[in-house]
C-alpha cells in the first residue's frame, strides 16, 4: 500500500518546526519595525538590536536610499525583463561585476540574483561526477545543498582542522586519480555562527602537496576584513590564491543579490554554464544600482569598516573580561556561549527582550549541540558604546539567571518539554 505522502510531514515537524506553536511570531519569524539599525520596534516595544548583518550601516545611509529611490523612479522594479542571456543584460550590470572584480583583486566576475541559489549552482557547475569535493563540516547550508547535487564523491573534514583537512586531500587524489577527476575544496571566509575565520592560508599552502582548486564563500568577511574591506583572503594574505571568490550583498553591502570573481575563463564559463542565473531573471536595476553606491560607499570610506571594529572590539573585550565565553571568534560575528536547555533559552530570550529591551538570535540544537545555547550578537558600525554598556550589564544579569535555576523554574511552569 502507498502512503499518503503528506504522513510523515504531518507527523515529524522536523527538529526546528516541532517548536513551532511555542515559538513562532517570537522567537522564530519575529517581526522587527521601524528603520533598519541599532534601535527598532519589537512588539511595540523599544529594542536594542544586535540581528541585523548591516555591518557598515550601509541600510539607512542617505546616498544609498537616494541611489534606491533614484533607481526606482527611472527603471521601476521590474526591469530589466527577462535573462541576462536573453534580454536582462544592461551597461550597468557590466560596470558593477568589474568594479567587484577589481575590488576583490580578481580578473573578472558574475552578478547573482541571490547567494544562496548562487552557490548551490556555482558548485553544481564547477564538477562533473568524476571530480571529487573536499569542505568543511560547518560549511552554511547552501554549500551542503550545492554538495548534495554533486553524483560524485565528496569528503568533509572536522571543522577547521589541519590535519582533517590533509587526510580527506590525500583520500581525494587517491579517488580522483582513478576517476580522472580533479578536487574542488570548500571553505568559508568566516564562519558565521562562530565567527572563526577558515584557515585560508594554510589551506593554500596544501596546494604545494595537492592539486585542488579553493572556492571560498566570504559573506561576513566581504566588508569587514582585510585593509581595504576586500575580505578574509586580503587579511591573511591569500587573495590570488583563492580560485572562485564569491560573497554576498546581504551583509555589508545591505542588499539583494551576489557575485563571484576568479580568472576570466572561469567567469565566462559560468556565465554560460550556471543553471540559476541562466534560467533566472536578472538582478533588477534597483538592487544593481544599488550595489553600484554601496560598493563605492565601502570602497572610498574606510572609517566605517574602522567604527565597525571600535564597536566589535569594546563588545568582544568587555565579554571577555566579564567571563564570558565567546569562543575563538576573530572576525566581527561575536557568539556567546552559555549551558542550558531549549526551554531555559526560550525564557532567557524573552527576558532579555521583556526586561531588558535587547533584540537578538539565538541559536539552539541541532545548529549546535544540545545543552547549549548560543547568543549570536552582531556588532555593526551604528551601535555605539552606550549601546555595548548596556547589553553587557544586561548579559550578567540573565547569566546569573540562568545559573541559579530562575529560567529552569520558570521553564517547568510552561507546557515545554524539558527533556528536548
Amino acid at each position: 500500500m502507498v502512503k499518503d505522502l503528506f504522513e510523515r510531514i504531518q507527523n515529524n515537524k522536523g527538529p526546528l518546526g516541532k517548536w513551532a506553536s511555542q515559538a513562532e511570531g517570537y522567537f522564530v519569524f519575529p517581526k522587527l519595525e521601524g528603520e533598519l539599525g541599532p534601535r527598532m520596534k519589537f512588539a511595540g516595544k523599544d529594542v536594542l538590536n544586535w540581528s541585523l548583518n548591516d555591518y557598515l550601516g550601509l541600510a539607512n545611509h542617505p546616498e544609498v536610499r537616494k541611489a534606491d529611490a533614484d533607481a526606482a523612479i527611472e527603471f521601476g522594479a521590474a526591469a530589466p525583463m527577462g535573462a541576462r542571456m536573453m534580454s536582462g543584460h544592461t551597461k550597468y550590470h557590466e560596470q558593477l561585476e568589474q568594479e567587484l572584480a577589481a575590488f576583490v583583486m580578481k580578473e573578472s566576475a558574475y552578478l547573482l540574483n541571490f547567494g544562496y541559489q548562487g552557490m548551490v549552482s556555482i558548485i553544481d557547475a564547477l564538477v562533473t561526477r568524476n571530480d571529487v569535493i573536499v569542505y568543511d563540516v560547518d560549511a552554511h547550508a547552501c554549500i551542503i545543498d550545492g554538495v548534495r547535487l554533486h553524483s560524485g564523491k565528496r569528503f568533509t573534514y572536522k571543522h577547521n582542522d589541519i590535519e582533517s583537512m590533509e587526510k580527506n586531500l590525500a583520500r581525494a587524489t587517491k579517488l580522483a586519480e582513478t576517476t580522472g577527476g580533479g578536487i574542488l575544496f570548500i571553505t568559508e571566509g568566516v564562519f558565521g555562527m562562530r565567527g572563526q575565520q577558515g584557515k585560508l592560508k594554510e589551506i593554500v599552502a596544501m596546494k604545494e602537496k595537492y592539486n585542488f582548486r579553493l572556492l571560498v564563500d566570504d559573506a561576513h568577511g566581504f566588508g569587514t576584513l582585510g585593509a581595504t574591506g576586500a575580505g578574509a583572503g586580503e587579511e591573511q594574505c591569500v587573495q590570488e590564491d583563492i580560485d572562485v571568490y564569491f560573497s554576498t550583498f546581504a551583509k555589508s553591502m545591505a542588499n539583494i543579490g551576489a557575485f563571484v570573481a576568479a580568472d576570466k575563463d572561469i567567469i565566462d564559463y559560468l556565465k554560460y554554464n550556471l543553471r540559476s542565473q541562466m534560467f533566472a531573471k536578472a538582478l533588477p536595476m534597483i538592487q544593481t544600482i544599488g550595489s553600484l553606491k554601496r560598493l563605492q560607499l565601502l570602497r572610498d570610506n574606510p572609517e566605517l569598516k574602522d567604527k565597525l571594529w571600535e564597536n566589535v572590539n569594546a563588545l568582544q573585550n568587555g565579554l571577555r573580561s566579564k567571563g564570558f565565553n565567546i569562543g575563538d571568534t576573530n572576525t566581527c560575528v561575536t557568539p556567546v556561549y552559555l549551558e542550558g536547555s531549549v526551554p531555559e533559552a526560550m525564557v532567557m530570550v524573552n527576558d532579555l527582550r521583556e526586561n531588558y529591551g535587547i533584540f537578538l538570535s539565538i541559536v539552539i540544537y541541532p545548529v549546535i549541540p544540545k545543552g547549549m545555547i548560543l547568543l549570536r550578537v552582531i556588532p555593526t558600525a551604528p551601535h555605539t558604546l552606550d549601546d555595548i554598556a548596556q547589553t553587557l550589564t544586561a548579559f550578567e544579569a540573565i547569566r546569573e539567571k540562568l545559573e541559579n535555576g530562575t529560567y529552569k523554574e520558570i521553564a517547568s511552569r510552561t507546557k515545554v518539554d524539558l527533556d528536548a
